[in-house]
């Protein structure tokens, strides 16, 4: 279950980046607590993570899937740029959190 509470952990952090872009485009009251409460549930379920996962594994995992759903996010959302070395490289920070997972 812990592995489980890592992604939604990670979720947290994809969608508080996002608020964060969001709340940038078009600053309001309500994008700021959407700020503090996805970045909130992230930080609750990486906690709830850490009882059973090691800080480093955990953390590893948290911020490269963070990194690469932003990417995602900003790519699918933003019209952000989709190159093939940008693909690349997040697909080497994807099998990373995979590698931590079958062999951490």
């Amino acid at each position: 279950m812990a592995w489980v509470y890592l992604v939604i952990a990670s979720l947290g952090e994809i969608f508080g980046v996002m608020a964060i872009n969001l709340y940038l485009h078009k600053r309001s009251w309500q994008r700021l607590v959407m700020i503090v409460a996805t970045f909130s549930i992230g930080f609750f379920f990486l906690s709830l993570a850490m009882r059973e996962i090691p800080m480093g594994t955990a953390y590893a995992v948290w911020t490269g899937l963070g990194a690469a759903g932003a990417v995602l996010m900003g790519i699918l959302f933003f019209k952000e740029a989709a190159g093939w070395k940008r693909i690349l490289f997040l697909s080497l920070i994807i099998g990373g959190a995979v590698g931590l997972k079958l062999f951490g």
